[in-house]
């Protein structure tokens, strides 16, 4: 007999984009009114969006523990990607284009690595973090512009120790990190860093707002055209209530980030001891230095597709294959470079509205719907 469905969608993606914060919604209403205008006109209205922009950057600042000035706002976070690693280095770029980066990047800073010049990837253990005197060396090698290296996997959630890279910044070479996968969720690297990138939909924040935070002592330029209307490095105008409320959406996450992720941890640990418990199965990543609320394993004799399809006829939404070519259902190039099994692939984020009893119901069904699939080959 087969386990019944929940009585309600349990969404299981929260990696891919949490909903909206309450306290985002909140700002972002009553911005909606106020911050129409344009930012950079003199008259009341362009005052008053000129305040409440000046206001998410201020808060956003504080939250990332930087400047104001040191505060782009991008289209997403992926631009903030792009922005960062290229402005950086174009400032380089008589030292060469290369960009040295971990294996396990996201996409996006391999399709701007290969658009730059040249990707230089340094191998991971099979947890999926890099080695640092192998990343160390790559940096300083010749032809090097830039490299990067992300705060926390995507796929496995395996934190990477960015500290560990000041010495490679101190010598001149910038590090963009990506910590879009992190920001919010996780306390971020005081130090390795020249700039870093993050997203204000993983936070809860509205979709279409990227920060890039680029330090002072670092050289950087727009890689971009420019804009007559924009400083050097934003350009476009800028969507001033989306702005504050993924501004206030990180101050309020950051609030609660110790008990969240304490709670989302534990139910995480349940998820990684049934899926454990499954034949064949392996649970990748580092088991403990790791995001709180993400874990990724893969089922052998199962297809990726068919198990997130049947997950989801029974109600729980979750992701497979990479996180970031998802729509193309190819293989993870993440779980390959840790020599993880790339087929079955399943990755499970739990959410702020993610309770015990959704993470039970599938844990109940996850076995039978492995079975039920393996029985039809």
């Amino acid at each position: 007999m087969s386990t019944p469905a929940p009585d309600h969608p349990v969404p299981l993606d929260s990696a891919s984009g949490e909903p909206l914060h309450p306290a985002a919604r909140e700002v972002l209403d009553a911005a909606l009114s106020r911050g129409w205008a344009d930012p950079r006109r003199l008259h009341r209205s362009g005052r008053d969006a000129r305040l409440l922009l000046d206001n998410a950057r201020a808060v956003l600042a504080e939250a990332l523990d930087c400047r104001s000035d040191e505060v782009v706002l991008c289209s997403s976070g992926t631009d903030a990607v792009h922005r960062g690693l290229l402005g950086l280095a174009r400032s380089r770029r008589r030292h060469g284009t290369a960009i040295v980066c971990s294996a396990v990047e996201h996409s996006a800073v391999r399709h701007a690595a290969r658009w730059l010049g040249e990707e230089r990837a340094v191998g991971v253990d099979r947890h999926g973090r890099v080695n640092v005197d192998a990343f160390l060396a790559a940096g300083q090698a010749p032809g090097v512009a830039v490299a990067a290296l992300q705060h926390a996997n995507h796929e496995v959630g395996t934190v990477q120790p960015v500290e560990a890279l000041e010495p490679l910044r101190a010598a001149g070479v910038p590090v963009l990190v990506d910590a879009c996968a992190s920001a919010g969720r996780l306390p971020l690297p005081a130090d390795g860093w020249s700039a870093l990138a993050a997203s204000a939909h993983k936070w809860g924040g509205p979709a279409g707002v990227g920060v890039l935070v680029v330090r002072r002592s670092a050289r950087w330029e727009q890689p971009f055209p420019g804009d007559d209307r924009a400083d050097h490095r934003e350009t476009g105008f800028e969507n001033v209530p989306a702005a504050l409320a993924a501004a206030a959406a990180l101050r309020a996450v950051l609030d609660e980030r110790e008990t969240e992720a304490a709670r989302q941890r534990r139910l995480v640990d349940r998820v990684r001891a049934a899926a454990a418990a499954l034949p064949d199965t392996e649970v990748v990543g580092d088991p403990d230095d790791r995001l709180p609320h993400l874990v990724t394993f893969s089922c052998l004799y199962v297809n990726g597709e068919a198990i997130v399809t049947e997950l989801d006829r029974r109600g729980f939404g979750v992701a497979s294959g990479s996180a970031c070519t998802a729509s193309t259902l190819e293989p993870s190039h993440v779980l390959a470079a840790m020599g993880a099994l790339t087929h079955g692939n399943v990755r499970l984020s739990v959410g702020r509205d993610t309770t015990e009893a959704d993470v039970e119901a599938f844990c109940a069904v996850l076995p039978e719907v492995v079975a039920s699939l393996r029985a039809d080959l």
